[in-house]
């Protein structure tokens, strides 16, 4: 069984996730414009697995030696990274990182329907979908509603965006299996981005050809280092963490709190304009993320039980 409600801990981990993956839009589009999407995804899962395999094995932990755990890091691989990550890649060509956040924004919608079907302790609540539908809504008020003005264009882009959200939700469920495995969260992180490497590396040889062995500037490979080591492995590591103890609902909250972080990190250290508008969004998705915690709400436990 999961926290349904998260400790202070986990709610920091889930912020520092936040920061880790929002910088992740930033690396991708600098690193877009001299490498094919493909090519990109190829080297941040390779580049990912290699620096978590690297710790596994500088901390002597144990090597997952049984074939049905390494068939279920394929899935996940399949579920979390391969689809996900290409049809964001793909979809960033088209879009811009404000409608792109927004679309991605959409995964706790689609994680409470899927986990509330799927699993036994994560049931679909009134609760739960007030409290996503204020959040989302805090999105739109943070990033700005003038970037919905390009959403009658490059359908197939936003769509692909969409796609990745219910692809991360069914990652999300399916990543609940490993605690009962008995595998590690840096394990399981190192695993599936493992496999994820595997399955898309010839496909990657295929479409793109030797792309990423030609010449690059430093811009770019400081891009996909940072995406590698920061937003995939680091990331990974925190993910799998929380996904063992707060579940696949609570967990993927995070793409809320991404806006917020890369809104945030760039008023501090670039010294951008904070909106009304902006902390007008960022406080409904405090509101939304309250709701879906509930203990915020315990006096008005009437309201929240018809709700639930």
């Amino acid at each position: 069984m999961i926290n349904q409600h998260m400790t202070r801990r986990e709610w920091a981990l889930l912020l520092g996730l936040s920061v880790l993956w929002g910088g992740s839009f930033f690396f991708v589009e600098v690193a877009l414009d001299e490498l094919a999407p493909l090519t990109l995804v190829w080297l941040r899962v390779s580049l990912a697995a290699v620096a978590l395999w690297g710790y596994i094995l500088l901390t002597r932990q144990p090597f997952p030696r049984k074939l049905a755990t390494w068939l279920a890091f394929g899935t996940m691989g399949l579920l979390n990274n391969i689809l996900p990550f290409s049809l964001i890649a793909w979809s960033q060509q088209d879009i811009s990182a404000g409608l792109a956040s927004i679309l991605n924004a959409t995964t706790p919608l689609f994680t409470v329907v899927v986990a509330g079907l799927l699993l036994p302790d994560e049931k679909m609540t009134g609760r739960k979908i007030a409290g996503t539908v204020v959040g989302f809504s805090g999105i739109l008020l943070l990033i700005g509603l003038d970037v919905l003005a390009g959403v009658g264009d490059n359908i197939a882009a936003q769509m692909a965006m969409l796609c990745a959200a219910i692809s991360y939700a069914f990652a999300g469920v399916y990543g609940r299996r490993f605690k009962g495995m008995q595998v590690k969260p840096v394990t399981v992180a190192a695993g599936q981005l493992a496999m994820s490497a595997l399955i898309l590396l010839p496909l990657m040889l295929l479409v793109d050809g030797d792309d990423f062995l030609a010449g690059h500037s430093m811009a770019v490979w400081l891009a996909i280092g940072g995406l590698a080591v920061f937003s995939t492995a680091l990331a990974y590591f925190v993910y799998f963490r929380l996904l063992e103890s707060v579940g696949a609902s609570n967990l993927l909250l995070v793409t809320f709190l991404i806006p917020v972080s890369a809104i945030t990190l760039g008023t501090v250290f670039l010294a951008e304009t904070l909106r009304g508008s902006s902390i007008a969004g960022m406080l409904l998705i405090g509101v939304g993320m309250s709701i879906i915690d509930g203990r915020l709400w315990t006096g008005r436990r009437g309201k929240m039980h018809s709700l639930d």
